[in-house]
């Protein structure tokens, strides 16, 4: 757990959001690393989630689910996609083609998991879509993020130590507690196709990174991430 709390709602509105009330804990870091594990148990056994899949939705033949995942009503599994529990797909979420679900990972309403995008330790909130080729590692997406194709949000140090962030109040680095942080991404923040984020990257709503551009740090809405002259 990081010394510095990073408050929910300075990334989050969750006013009429699926399974608002879930979202009591006012912490980021309740929803990453091990306690994203627990918070989820707690979540599929409230919907009679044991050890198999539980598929109210739509699941084609040829895709595969495994363990604990809950399927809601009006979500869409395409064939091909693997999903490994502890996993919650909210209704009306789309698992398409060639998806891969790694295990702790929470999907919103209407929320996306595209063609090959592959996805672990995350919760992606309703309408955020990680639709083309994508990344998504130990982090948390607010609502209407959107990441272009080939977007990756890194969650590993080439020196596989502690994840630093930095604190948005006073710009110093701040530990995690976490080995493996990638980035939290606030309401309506979004990056262009190829960009990175770096372990422990924060994007405020509404900020944006351009295309294959390297974002770390803190990324301020209205502030546009560009390739450096």
């Amino acid at each position: 757990m990081s010394e510095i709390k990073l408050p929910l709602k300075s990334f989050v509105n969750l006013d009429g959001i699926f399974q608002a009330a879930k979202f009591s804990a006012p912490d980021v870091f309740s929803y990453l690393g091990k306690d994203l594990g627990a918070w989820l148990d707690a979540l599929l056994n409230e919907f009679g989630v044991n050890d198999q899949p539980v598929v109210a939705g739509t699941v084609h033949e040829g895709a595969w689910l495994s363990g604990r995942v809950y399927v809601a009503k009006g979500a869409l599994v395409e064939p091909a996609a693997y999903i490994q529990g502890p996993c919650f797909i909210g209704p009306d979420a789309e698992i398409r083609h060639g998806a891969y679900i790694r295990g702790n990972v929470y999907v919103g309403a209407r929320a996306v998991v595209g063609h090959t995008s592959e996805v672990k330790g995350s919760v992606l909130m309703d309408d955020a879509k990680a639709a083309h080729f994508a990344y998504v590692g130990d982090s948390f997406l607010g609502r209407h993020v959107n990441l272009g194709a080939g977007t990756k949000l890194a969650n590993l140090k080439l020196k596989g130590d502690e994840v630093r962030f930095r604190d948005p109040a006073t710009g110093l680095p701040v530990a995690s507690g976490l080995r493996k942080f990638g980035a939290i991404m606030g309401d309506y923040s979004q990056t262009g196709c190829n960009a990175v984020l770096s372990p422990g990257t924060l994007m405020m709503p509404g900020a944006t990174i351009m295309p294959c551009v390297h974002g770390h740090g803190i990324i301020k809405s209205p502030h546009v991430a560009k390739i450096p002259k």
